[in-house]
């Protein structure tokens, strides 16, 4: 029953699982991956690793996936995913070898997996109660930062929760996107702020470079006169005639700048090249000309000041007009900003301006970032929380432990591999941290006998000895639909693995190789 195909399948997914161990936890290492394109990441972000990995293998592939797939349910968790999918394909090897039947592995896997997540809600020991107050969201951001960026999890978390709240809405779903970073280089990580509106590293057009109380016209298209689709041709018989053209283009130019003027207009932003006698009579009217390469970031500032964006150079009208409270070209260290702030209660956008000595500390910190958003994003979904630093994933182990050891037939074993498969997770974190990892182990353990403050107790990676901690007390949480979401597809992804006997490769077509990597929207 066991195949040597499924054999070379773990042995693809542990390779793969090597490379993101060492990553878990706040103590992980980081890795220096460096694509096909030479760009260099610096990271111990299992998500970015995993998407730049070129992972050959259809096994592994599998696992890849489920763990893809758990960034884009949850934004985190996705090194859970892959360790524990690892982990419980090894444990499934011992099971074969002992001669239980795939099918018989997995019916256990399945009966585990649906007593796990029974078990999980039971272990929830913390509920953030209002997610738009910043004191009850940033214990749970700074643990999802930490692992990320450990030391400047105080820090970030503080930024993060106050970038959020200020664009918390009250009907709508929270949105991601609308936390947006702007990357300056210079300084250090803690002089990074956060504004309530958008930053664009560009210069404005025009002489004018701050306008309070900005009435704002958008435009898709270049600020400049239309020019007409088919060739025409003048005639100019006398020098008054070539006078009296000049004139007349002048006239149509300020007429069109003059009415935006009248209508209160004092800032344009354009979406195209801005010419060079638009530019003049906006001067002359006093209207602060900026533009902006991309169509995505012309879109998004459209909703952070509440603008239509107009496709041709027509005044708009009033609800087609954007309001700001303060547009202003600002020096960063020695990079020019132009800044929309926005001072009403809630706002649609909010920046956080990320500084950082290299390019690869800001890539890291705005990751850590948008781990920390996509937390909150979760907590609005469900705020309920479970204990931190390992002490659910030990918990869990003894109940489904207990548990196999109830249950009658061939599936108990299976049931109890699938607890011994978490202990992989304290394991790890010891390993990495430097401590002994059996004896963390067995100090979990005998620390989780006692059914009342047992279940909260962790490893505190602080000490310099093997110590265990309260983390409710030390605040220390895991969001419970990462932990939920990232069991379901790392058992998923672990089931459909043991079902496979062979794997049927196709010979590869000719013909030009596809491309690799998925196209970033932002680059358009």
């Amino acid at each position: 029953l066991y195949t040597p195909v499924f054999g070379k399948a773990v042995v693809s997914t542990q390779s793969t699982g090597k490379t993101i161990k060492t990553c878990y936890g706040p103590k992980g290492l980081n890795k220096m991956v460096i694509n096909h394109l030479s760009k260099l990441f610096v990271t111990n972000d299992a998500a970015t690793i995993i998407k730049e990995l070129e992972v050959q293998h259809p096994a592994a592939k599998m696992i890849v996936l489920a763990s893809q797939q758990q960034e884009a349910e949850c934004g985190d968790g996705t090194n859970f995913v892959m360790i524990l999918a690892g982990s419980l394909l090894e444990k499934a090897i011992d099971l074969l070898e002992c001669g239980l039947s795939p099918s018989e592995v997995i019916k256990g896997y399945e009966m585990a997996s649906e007593k796990c997540l029974q078990v999980l809600e039971t272990l929830v020991c913390h509920t953030a109660k209002d997610v738009r107050n910043k004191e009850s969201v940033i214990p749970i951001i700074k643990s999802a930062v930490g692992s990320k960026q450990n030391g400047y999890e105080d820090f970030l978390a503080e930024l993060i929760a106050d970038s959020c709240s200020k664009i918390m809405p009250t009907q709508r779903t929270f949105n991601v996107d609308n936390v947006r970073t702007c990357k300056i280089l210079g300084s250090g990580v803690l002089s990074s702020t956060c504004l309530q509106g958008m930053v664009f590293k560009r210069n404005v057009e025009s002489d004018i470079t701050t306008v309070k109380d900005a009435k704002i016209a958008v435009y898709s298209c270049p600020f400049d006169i239309g020019t007409t689709e088919t060739k025409g041709t003048v005639l100019i018989k006398t020098a008054d005639e070539l006078q009296q053209f000049s004139v007349d283009e002048e006239k149509l130019i300020e007429n069109s700048v003059k009415a935006l003027a009248d209508l209160g207009v004092t800032c344009v932003v354009s979406g195209g090249k801005v010419g060079d006698m638009m530019l003049h009579f906006a001067n002359k009217f006093n209207i602060m000309v900026v533009r902006l390469m991309s169509k995505w970031d012309l879109r998004r500032l459209c909703k952070s000041i509440n603008a239509t964006a107009l496709p041709n150079m027509t005044p708009p009208t009033q609800e087609e007009m954007g309001f700001c409270s303060l547009v202003q070209l600002e020096e960063v260290g020695d990079t020019t900003v132009v800044t929309f702030r926005q001072d009403r209660e809630e706002s649609a956008m909010s920046t956080i301006i990320i500084r950082g000595s290299t390019e690869n500390i800001m890539d890291d910190i705005e990751r850590a970032i948008d781990d920390g958003v996509n937390s909150v994003k979760v907590l609005t979904r469900d705020q309920r929380c479970l204990p931190g630093a390992a002490a659910t994933e030990i918990e869990l182990a003894k109940q489904i432990m207990t548990f196999g050891e109830q249950t009658p037939g061939m599936e108990q074993y299976a049931i109890k591999k699938f607890a011994e498969a978490f202990e992989v997770f304290p394991k790890i974190l010891a390993e990495n941290t430097g401590l002994k990892a059996n004896e963390v182990l067995a100090k979990m353990y005998n620390a989780h006998q006692d059914p009342v403050s047992g279940v909260n107790a962790g490893i505190n990676l602080e000490a310099d000895n093997c110590e265990m901690m309260d983390v409710v007390e030390r605040q220390v949480f895991d969001v419970y639909l990462t932990k939920h979401w990232g069991i379901k597809f790392a058992v998923n992804a672990a089931c459909t693995v043991l079902v496979v006997d062979q794997i049927i490769m196709a010979k590869q077509a000719g013909g030009p190789k596809p491309r690799k990597g998925q196209a970033d929207p932002d680059d358009e």
